[in-house]
């Protein structure tokens, strides 16, 4: 069977969304508010398509159905990732999302935990987490809309990664530029949006009494493990209950094992090669894909950087 999968995704126009998915990632893309690049999914909306091989024009949700050994027969009913960039021109809303178990209670779905790692040189920053020492305070201050006094806001630059729980309130601010890993889920609920005005003249809609419910108090740290070896460094970035990533910063040719049953890539910088077994795979900046269970050994070649994601 087939051991890359490469990708071509889908992108989503957002009230938010920018040119830059254009300008920095050369994407042939029609439409002026780019927001989100599904990269690697395997959603009922949006599913990714894969372009070379034997399965060439098949979406890889038909694909995790119908080929299970690919993806070493794992118990996941759905796939359980999501991989995107997302391009803000303009503040996202202040959300929050439900975990697992509040999803599935209410929505059928899954929760949503997800991760961010910034991509803009530029001087950026995001909503993440609360000025509230308990449940209790965090509700009093969204009643009365004291949004400033609630909400942290934390100045971000490239190379930044941080692990945002479900539970946790967020916002991905203007100027963001964010490769985001998740939960395979589009759930989000809308606390807050800046009391702004659509091209309708509406406010878009709020989930206030579910936000209020979905919140936690979470602690947030993140804490990077770098290794440094002859050829390349291995930067940990998260191992969460859903997911772990890691980045590779590739200097010349690398050998790598796959250790875990299948492995999503994402190529944020340079361009080189892939080499699995004797096939050779051109890659560069914004390119995705998925190393299948049938992939033993794999090698990077040039000076690139990739950001390694599996699920737990």
């Amino acid at each position: 069977m087939q051991k890359v999968l490469i990708l071509e995704g889908k992108f989503l126009e957002k009230i938010w969304g920018g040119q830059r998915l254009k300008s920095e990632f050369a994407y042939q893309i029609e439409g002026e508010n780019i927001g989100e690049y599904w990269a690697i999914s395997a959603m009922e909306s949006y599913p990714s398509i894969v372009t070379n091989g034997k399965l060439k024009g098949e979406n890889l949700k038909d694909i995790y159905k119908n080929h299970g050994q690919l993806f070493g027969n794992s118990n996941d009913k759905e796939f359980p990732l999501l991989v995107k960039i997302i391009d803000a021109k303009d503040d996202l809303s202040i959300q929050v999302h439900p975990d697992d178990q509040m999803a599935e209670k209410i929505e059928n779905s899954l929760g949503k935990s997800e991760c961010w790692y910034i991509l803009n040189e530029n001087e950026s920053s995001i909503i993440y987490g609360i000025n509230a020492k308990n449940k209790e305070q965090a509700i009093k201050l969204i009643d009365e809309e004291k949004w400033d006094e609630l909400l942290k806001e934390v100045k971000v630059k490239k190379d930044d990664f941080f692990y945002v729980p479900a539970g946790t309130v967020h916002a991905i601010k203007k100027g963001c530029l964010i490769l985001e890993i998740q939960q395979a889920s589009d759930l989000t609920y809308r606390l807050y949006d800046y009391d702004r005005i659509d091209k309708n003249g509406k406010m878009r809609e709020l989930h206030l009494e579910k936000s209020k419910e979905a919140i936690k108090i979470n602690e947030l740290e993140n804490k990077k493990e770098i290794e440094k070896f002859d050829t390349y460094q291995k930067t940990e970035l998260t191992a969460n209950e859903f997911f772990q990533v890691r980045k590779y910063q590739i200097k010349s040719k690398t050998k790598l094992k796959r250790e875990n049953p299948y492995l999503l890539e994402a190529v944020i910088e340079g361009s080189g090669k892939l080499i699995v077994d004797d096939e050779t795979y051109p890659i560069k900046k914004g390119d995705f894909f998925i190393l299948t269970n049938e992939v033993d050994d794999y090698y990077f070649d040039g000076e690139i950087t990739v950001v390694e994601s599996n699920c737990n």
